[in-house]
């Protein structure tokens, strides 16, 4: 009865994917006659598509032509021709859906017929991938197919200039990184001349490993910045004092300072804060008889933090790995090297003091933008990957796309064996060394996929002492993955990988054939045979060293074997003192082994440990949701806010002239700097003629006699004295134009509006910055931080929007010499550029994020010229720790604020 009622009601997936399939079937149908074609008759067909589209008629109204010249075309120019089920994800694509295929699948030449179809209408077409050598091999791949189809094709990587960026962004189809597509949008909204932008819009983006790039990588926003100037000699003195203080290892311990793993957060003890007062005092960083949680010394305390964190939470060569001279952090989903990012809070600063290296210079943010709103600006996104359905919830909430499973090619025959916990991580990794041996001797290839370079280096050393050779890839290496993971299926290989290292490169057992030796027929003879031998070995083996936080990160490496039908099998051996295990699942697991009986030595294998592994990671995959949304909740409100000011920027860059705008800003001004001085109904003792001639001296260089107009009108109305002063403003800057040349002034005030408008939203975004790090504390007085930021930041937003008119008024009625031309300008900013840096800020680990309502944002960064460090002076009358708290919540202050 139930496989009768599932016939009937199909689910949402199924439903598509019959409608999927009736498309394919008019698809196959035009296969036989585009065979006898020519390649320009297939070629031609851009053509005729376009004058279709020109006509009127629909994108979607050619979607079946579509599809089947480009899997001609793909046949042959790479032998390559598509699969039914590679069609179907095409056409997920196509709509703006979420295609999720199996690893071996094929999603690199599935991305070519939506691209082509899209790429049909003139605008442009993006595919996002992981990283650069992913972008660079799929569009020289690729690229054989587009050009025959008629198409150009461009690559975007890092450390091309804006010249070679414009010609990419110009092509029909352009592959590059989420972070580079990323970065150039906010390059574009700081340029000063429309020739300057690379991009030409956002219309149809195909973003590869869709989970890692909008799920993994969007916990943290990409930044841009530059210098600032702030002292980096504070984080080496703090460095030394956090040293001599001892960590607190038990609840009733003496220590100086806590350690909560779950948080990701140290705090000081009552000793240790005593301690640290007392050093501080001595280094003269803080003043005798102040607290360091006065509120004059916040900023104090916040490095205190830092320090503290750097030196308990933050591990070298697990967090990140120091090589030359440089702390570089480790990604903790894929092992590799983020080159460029930095942890914000002056977090990294004291991960630098603590390997004394030099600490980098502090930046101040100039644009910043979330992986969620960039995505979000396409007309139409959609991706691919081989693990998306535990996330569709959030896919559909944060971009509104949704998922469809499409069918492998070949019947999925990969073996994935229960869990085995061991007690202790020497029991297990003896346990993994013994399945290694036995493996690789039957001459089974395997792939170890561990959770940080630490555990891969470990795992190294042990199999070099039983004499087992294998593979290293982790972040130190990473510049030789793709090789490493493209022999990682010759029999007997031993392949040690850092999480994901290598995603996107197919494993082929047997081993990869070498592209020079494709079509000799001695070497296909020699890599059928390994490839027939590790058939029958079983396929790839998979050996996961311990569960991620993740689900899908561990699906992610089962799926590197089975692929296309090959057989292949999977295992996982965790500890008791596993990361996950030891924070979330060990009492549960515990009770369990001491319910079975079990002891040291003895291995668990049950539904109920696989269970409660399972609901860890749920709490933990909820918990990274919530901080995603979190942060996307948040920056929409500095969304809004960006759209409005890239809005203005744009218009000022294309408008011939800004000059009605101009003398509309000028009346605006003046009205407000009048009614400060002269209210309107108020009686005209009471002006402060004096103070307002004064202001209009200082701001606007003109001298205005207001007493007279005062003495020789007395009836002189507020509102006619504003008219007056008004039309005073109008005439100087007449006699401005005049004296300076109505062209060049134009030119000017357009240069002057931009440097006002990108002065101000830099000042405006480290305000932001300031106000997120503290709203969280309105929860004390029973309000809602969210809501309470959303009030300020309007607030500040109207501020800076009065103070940009007031000074670029106030700048161009004091221009007295001959005004910046537009070049020198350009030029300027392409100094600027020479010193910016280009940030994908990275938070700790997403088991230890930060609270929900205090989300850490990006900070402004540490200058490399020391200075000598100023005491910290308190700015109020000082509260001991005992005394009542001075909100009023009847607490003591230690317990309140204080602890804050």
């Amino acid at each position: 009865m139930l496989k009768f009622v599932n016939k009937i009601i199909l689910s949402k997936n199924d439903r598509l994917l019959k409608k999927y399939r009736s498309t394919v079937q008019q698809i196959n149908l035009l296969e036989e006659s585009l065979k006898s074609s020519d390649d320009a008759i297939l070629q031609a067909k851009k053509s005729q598509f376009k004058e279709r589209l020109a006509r009127g008629e629909p994108l979607n109204n050619l979607l079946v032509e579509a599809f089947a010249v480009v899997r001609e075309v793909a046949r042959r120019a790479l032998d390559m021709r598509h699969f039914d089920v590679q069609l179907m994800g095409g056409i997920g694509l196509h709509q703006g859906i979420i295609s999720e295929m199996r690893t071996g699948e094929g999603k690199t030449l599935v991305a070519t017929l939506p691209a082509y179809l899209n790429a049909l209408t003139g605008r442009s077409v993006h595919i996002v991938t992981v990283n650069d050598y992913l972008a660079r091999r799929d569009a020289e791949w690729m690229g054989e197919i587009y050009h025959k189809l008629g198409l150009s094709v461009g690559v975007i990587v890092s450390g091309q200039d804006s010249e070679q960026r414009s010609a990419a962004y110009q092509a029909d189809v352009t592959y590059g990184t989420n972070n580079e597509f990323g970065f150039d949008y906010l390059r574009d909204n700081m340029v000063f001349l429309p020739e300057q932008r690379v991009q030409r819009g956002h219309y149809f983006a195909i973003v590869d490993e869709v989970d890692s790039i909008l799920i993994d990588e969007a916990r943290t926003p990409l930044i841009i910045s530059g210098p600032s100037e702030v002292s980096s000699d504070i984080y080496y003195k703090l460095d030394k004092l956090v040293r001599r203080l001892k960590v607190s290892t038990t609840e009733g311990d003496d220590g100086d300072y806590t350690v909560d793993e779950k948080t990701r957060q140290a705090f000081l003890t009552e000793r240790g804060h005593q301690l640290m007062e007392n050093a501080l005092a001595k280094a003269g960083l803080l003043q005798a008889n102040e607290s360091l949680y006065d509120l004059g010394n916040i900023n104090l305390l916040h490095h205190v933090g830092a320090a503290l964190r750097a030196h308990s939470l933050f591990k070298k060569n697990v967090d990140y790995i120091v090589r030359q001279n440089k702390v570089l952090i480790v990604d903790e989903f894929t092992g590799r090297v983020m080159e460029g990012r930095r942890w914000s809070d002056g977090l990294h600063q004291a991960v630098e003091a603590k390997e004394n290296v030099h600490v980098e210079q502090e930046n101040q943010t100039f644009a910043s933008i979330t992986f969620q709103n960039y995505f979000r600006l396409y007309e139409k996104l959609s991706g691919m990957t081989g693990t998306a359905e535990t996330e569709a919830n959030e896919f559909q909430d944060i971009y509104g796309l949704g998922v469809v499973v499409i069918p492998t090619h070949q019947p999925m025959i990969r073996e994935d064996q229960a869990d085995l916990v061991y007690i202790s991580k020497e029991e297990k990794f003896e346990a993994i060394i013994e399945d290694v041996r036995s493996s690789a001797q039957s001459g089974q290839p395997l792939l170890i996929g561990t959770a940080s370079i630490a555990m891969s280096e470990h795992l190294s050393k042990l199999l070099s002492k039983v004499n087992i050779k294998h593979q290293v890839l982790n972040a130190k290496n990473h510049r030789a993955e793709s090789k490493i993971i493209a022999q990682a299926g010759i029999p007997g290989s031993v392949t040690i990988a850092t999480n994901m290292a290598g995603r996107g490169t197919d494993i082929v057992l047997g081993g990869a054939l070498e592209s020079n030796a494709a079509h000799s027929d001695a070497a296909r003879a020699d890599w059928q045979k390994r490839h027939q031998q590790v058939l029958e070995a079983g396929g790839l083996r998979i050996i996961g060293t311990e569960r991620h936080e993740s689900r899908r990160v561990d699906n992610q490496l089962r799926g590197r074997s089975g692929r296309q039908g090959d057989p292949g099998s999977s295992q996982f051996y965790l500890s008791l003192e596993d990361d996950l295990m030891r924070i979330f699942a060990s009492d549960k697991v515990q009770a369990i082994m001491e319910r079975l009986g079990m002891k040291g030595g003895e291995v668990i294998e049950h539904p109920w440990v696989s269970r409660a592994i399972e609901n860890a990671q749920r709490k933990v995959e909820a918990h990274n949701f919530d901080i995603r949304k979190n942060l996307l909740e948040y920056d929409n409100v500095a969304n809004e806010q960006r759209q409005i000011i890239y809005r203005q920027r744009k218009e000022l860059m294309e408008s011939d002239t800004i000059q009605d705008s101009i003398l509309e800003i000028i009346s605006e001004v003046n009205e407000t700097i009048v009614e400060r001085y002269v209210p309107e109904g108020q009686l005209d003792e009471q002006w402060d003629l004096a103070g307002l001639e004064q202001t209009l001296k200082q701001e606007f260089d003109l001298q205005v006699p207001l007493q007279k107009w005062v003495d020789e009108t007395p009836d002189l109305s507020a509102t006619a004295l504003r008219e007056k002063v008004d039309n005073l403003v109008h005439a100087a800057y007449k006699e401005k134009e005049n004296n300076i040349g109505a062209p060049q002034l134009r030119t000017v005030e357009a240069i002057l509006m931009l440097r006002v408008l990108d002065y101000h939203w830099k000042e405006h975004l480290a305000s932001m910055d300031h106000l997120r790090h503290g709203i969280g504390l309105r929860s004390f007085a029973q309000k809602n931080p969210k809501q309470e930021y959303k009030r300020e930041a309007f607030k500040m937003f109207g501020s800076m929007l009065d103070t940009i008119r007031h000074d670029l008024v106030s700048n161009l009625m004091k221009l007295r010499e001959s005004p910046m031309m537009l070049a020198d300008q350009s030029s300027k900013f392409s100094e600027q550029e020479k010193k910016m840096n280009y940030q994908h800020q990275e938070i700790e680990s997403s088991l230890h994020a930060p609270e929900a309502d205090s989300p850490s944002p990006p900070v402004p960064q540490p200058s490399p010229v020391p200075a000598k460090p100023q005491p910290i002076k308190r700015q109020h009358a000082k509260i001991g720790r005992n005394d009542p708290c001075f909100c009023g919540s009847g607490k003591k202050y230690k317990h309140c604020h204080g602890k804050a």
